[in-house]
């Protein structure tokens, strides 16, 4: 069975290629924030951190999927979207971009903690045309260090490593030893919830060790 990964996300693949799968990869054309604004304008509110991971992860997986359906009508496999971002209180931390942004990230979470949203979006398609999905979202608490100092941030925003990631820091990388605590599964925080998407999997009648690359 064929497995997609509807992301360019290094920690996304790397979850997988962990776990036994390697995915095929494949961009969503996907315009998130033409997206939400949409639904938003629509609905006439601010859509909460669970709705609007969980909307990007299924536009995302959506838009693969179709791709690969018209590229091969004859697929069969599952098609994986994901989407996250980071709540700290009150406000929505999503890329820093620049490092006068991540800078400013860091000065602001130091020693206290925030919630990592992970949205997931499981396609099956079959050969016979019939698709299925399943959605979910998972979430984490994440607790950062207290003592880490002006020195220690300006040197991590200066590797860059923090200007594309949602939150402004990673877990499975240079931000790891600045992370004190994780409440909740750690693989949610690096971008998706292993867990959270074999349930998917297993809900749409795949054995998740059927997508080992060695099984």
């Amino acid at each position: 069975m064929r497995v997609v990964l509807a992301s360019t996300s290094p920690a996304r693949l790397m979850l997988l290629h962990q776990t036994g799968i390697d995915p095929e990869t494949r961009a969503p054309q996907v315009d998130e924030e033409a997206v939400v604004a949409a639904v938003e304008a629509s609905e006439g509110r601010t859509l909460s951190p669970d709705e609007h991971v969980l909307l990007l992860a299924r536009r995302k997986a959506a838009d693969v999927a179709a791709a690969v359906r018209a590229d091969d009508p004859a697929f069969d496999g599952i098609v994986i979207g994901g989407d996250s971002m980071f709540a700290l209180g009150d406000e929505i931390l999503g890329k820093p971009y620049t490092a006068e942004a991540a800078t400013a990230r860091w000065e602001q979470m130091r020693g206290r903690t925030g919630v990592l949203h992970s949205g997931h979006s499981v396609f099956r398609l079959t050969p016979d045309g019939g698709h299925r999905e399943e959605h979910a979202v998972a979430a984490a608490s994440v607790t950062f260090a207290a003592d880490v100092d002006d020195d220690e941030i300006a040197a991590y925003v200066a590797t860059g490593e923090p200007l594309l990631v949602a939150g402004a820091f990673t877990l499975d990388a240079r931000a790891a030893a600045f992370i004190s605590h994780i409440d909740g599964d750690p693989s949610t925080v690096v971008g998706m919830s292993l867990p959270t998407l074999r349930s998917l999997v297993r809900r749409l009648g795949v054995d998740w060790t059927s997508l080992w690359v060695d099984s």
